[in-house]
């Protein structure tokens, strides 16, 4: 006769032998790394609306989006074996200073930012232009 448990009779394994083992869930929810900032769906439909024009204008042609420790970012390629033309970055640790959205160029260059991202695309509305015969 072997002195493992019977588990047919109801019989339990002791805690020792078993691979389970209990973790407080708010103690495993702060040892974990915190998550990467994403964008929301409302900032994603804001970015890809925009982008679907540029591509219908032959402007862009391909896309990349980076979820980091500390930003997200949205990067935009004239062809995709490219620099990126431009960024669309959101880092939540400016949002109380310049505002956590902002675009860069391909040389880094910030060419708006601010709290709120709509007012932050607005750099890619071309004006009006006059044409006269």
């Amino acid at each position: 006769m072997t002195d493992q448990p019977d588990l047919r009779r109801g019989e339990s394994r002791s805690a020792e032998n078993s691979s389970s083992v209990v973790v407080d869930l708010k103690e495993y929810k702060q040892s974990k790394d915190p998550p990467p900032v994403t964008f929301h769906r409302r900032e994603l439909d804001a970015i890809l609306w925009i982008y679907g024009r540029m591509v219908g204008e032959g402007e862009w042609r391909d896309y990349a989006i980076d979820h980091l420790k500390d930003c997200a970012i949205f990067s935009v390629f004239k062809r995709s074996g490219e620099m990126p033309l431009f960024r669309i970055e959101k880092n939540p640790k400016l949002a109380t200073k310049q505002g956590a959205y902002s675009v860069l160029n391909t040389h880094g260059v910030i060419l708006k930012r601010g709290h709120e991202l709509q007012q932050v695309l607005k750099v890619f509305n071309k004006a009006l232009k006059l044409v006269e015969k």
